[in-house]
C-alpha cells in the first residue's frame, strides 16, 4: 500500500506528540513504547520504522519540547516582559497540565540519568532559555545577568515542581503565588544590590 508524500513525517510527529504528553505525565521509564504507539494509532512494530530506540524518541521529544519552550518564553516576553513569562509559567493552568507543560520541570531529574547525547540536547536548549531570560534582566554589580537567569529559572522550575507535588490545592496555590512574588522581587531589584 502506498502512502501519500509526507505520511512518514506526519506519523513520526504524531508519535512524538503522544510520547511528549506521556513522558511529561508519567516519566520516561513508566511510559512504554506500546502505550505511545497505541496513542498514535499504530502497532509496536511500526516504532522502529521511525526511531532507532526509545532513547532516540526521547531525544526527539526533548528537542521538540524545548524548542517550543524557547518560543513560548519569547512570546510571553514579547507580550509583557519577563514578568508575564513568570506569571504564565507559575500559573495554576500550567501546574494543572503537566502533559502540556514545561519539559524541564517535568523531566530534568530523568534527563540527568540519561546518556550524554540526550543530556547535550537538554543542555543546549536550556542554555537558549537562560540566554533569553538573561537578556531581560537588569545588570547587577555582583553577578552576571546569566547567573541571575540561571537562578531565576531554577527557582521557577522548583516552584512549579513543588506546587505539583503537594496534595493540598490551597497550599499548592500558595506555593505558586510565593514563587511569583519571589521571582518578581528578583527581577525588579535595584541594579546596585
Amino acid at each position: 500500500m502506498r502512502y501519500e508524500k509526507g505520511h512518514n513525517d506526519s506519523t513520526r510527529q504524531r508519535i512524538i506528540e503522544g510520547a511528549a504528553r506521556r513522558f511529561r505525565e508519567q516519566g520516561v521509564a513508566a511510559a512504554g513504547v506500546a502505550a505511545v504507539m497505541s496513542d498514535a494509532g499504530l502497532t509496536n512494530g511500526a516504532f522502529y520504522t521511525h526511531f532507532e530506540s526509545k532513547e532516540d524518541l526521547f531525544c526527539q521529544v526533548l528537542q521538540t519540547l524545548l524548542e517550543r519552550r524557547v518560543g513560548s518564553l519569547q512570546a510571553s516576553i514579547d507580550k509583557g516582559g519577563l514578568e508575564e513569562a513568570v506569571r504564565i509559567y507559575l500559573s495554576a493552568r500550567h501546574r494543572d497540565a503537566p502533559g502540556k507543560g514545561c519539559a524541564t520541570a517535568a523531566l530534568a531529574a530523568e534527563v540527568a540519568r540519561h546518556p550524554m547525547p540526550t543530556r547535550e540536547i537538554f543542555t543546549g536548549k536550556v542554555g537558549e532559555i537562560i540566554d533569553l531570560m538573561a537578556a531581560q534582566l537588569p545588570p547587577s554589580s555582583t553577578r552576571s545577568q546569566r547567573s541571575d537567569a540561571i537562578a531565576l529559572y531554577g527557582m521557577m522550575i522548583g516552584t512549579l515542581q513543588l506546587a505539583r507535588a503537594v496534595s493540598d490545592r490551597k497550599f499548592s496555590d500558595e506555593i505558586l503565588e510565593s514563587g511569583i512574588q519571589a521571582a518578581l522581587a528578583f527581577i525588579g531589584r535595584d541594579a546596585l544590590t
